[in-house]
């Protein structure tokens, strides 16, 4: 089975490897997807073959450990299961591709250990997170309904709020663990910023992407491309944070050149 084991805490953490050759792109997805969701919408099949692909279930979501305590979900640990991927797949350096949470992951191992990555590409994220952000986000009582009701009951919450999801995004959210969300949701809520002077340090070559719509990420995106030396941002119009991944084409036509840029440099 493809685990990789987190040296720190000894949890497992589940990744598929394309294993088809070539420059690898790790895919990280957002709060309570899974790594299904970069098939589910199109996005393997447009980078393989040209691709490998990896994709991960961050720790709390799909097939790796969900632990049910706040302290789990700290950033030191999340970074630690990543390179564990990375080693598990024999894999030097990797052009990183995150959404949402998957993003902020992308810029701490950007920090942590850059010659790991070839590029950063960053889809809805941020360097820093509001209180009451993720209410904002889901919806008022997130928290209660994934304790009270399960997972259900944060899909009828969500649709309620902001229509019907789409098959693969409904799927990923109905396979969690309610109480290991909710774990991770309390410490995502309280985790410290990327400090500005930090990402004016980060050479990365990078793409940011975010919706018109998605805001204060948006804001975020082009303060971030402002900063770091090595980046550009791209706005997605009409997009919410929730529709930033599909349709995937107006995304693949931006990142497709860039990976393909960055590897010709």
């Amino acid at each position: 089975m493809p685990y990789a084991v987190n040296p720190l805490d000894g949890n497992d953490i589940y990744f598929d490897d394309g294993a088809t050759g070539g420059r690898s792109v790790l895919m990280l997805h957002g709060s309570a997807l899974s790594r299904s969701i970069w098939r589910g919408l199109g996005y393997v099949k447009a980078l393989e073959p040209e691709f490998n692909t990896i994709r991960m279930d961050l720790r709390g979501h799909g097939r790796s450990a969900k632990p049910h305590r706040a302290k789990d979900y700290e950033m030191e640990l999340v970074l630690a299961d990543v390179l564990a991927v990375l080693d598990a797949a024999e894999v030097d350096s990797v052009h990183v591709l995150g959404y949402s949470f998957g993003a902020r992951m992308g810029l701490q191992l950007a920090a942590a250990a850059p010659g790991r990555l070839r590029s950063l590409t960053l889809l809805g994220g941020t360097y820093r997170i509001d209180p009451g952000a993720l209410a904002r986000l889901f919806f008022a009582d997130y928290r209660a309904a994934l304790l009270t009701g399960g997972m259900e009951a944060f899909v009828a919450g969500m649709e309620a709020e902001s229509g019907s999801l789409d098959p693969a995004t409904r799927l990923a959210f109905l396979s969690n663990d309610p109480l290991a969300l909710a774990a991770y949701f309390e410490y995502t809520e309280s985790a410290p910023a990327m400090s500005e002077l930090l990402l004016r340090q980060l050479h990365v070559p990078t793409l940011l992407m975010a919706g018109t719509r998605d805001r204060p990420r948006l804001e975020d995106s082009m303060r971030a491309a402002e900063l770091m030396p090595d980046a550009r941002a791209i706005e997605l119009p009409g997009r919410t944070h929730g529709g930033t991944l599909f349709p995937p084409r107006e995304i693949l036509d931006a990142l497709l050149p860039f990976l393909r840029s960055v590897d010709a440099r």
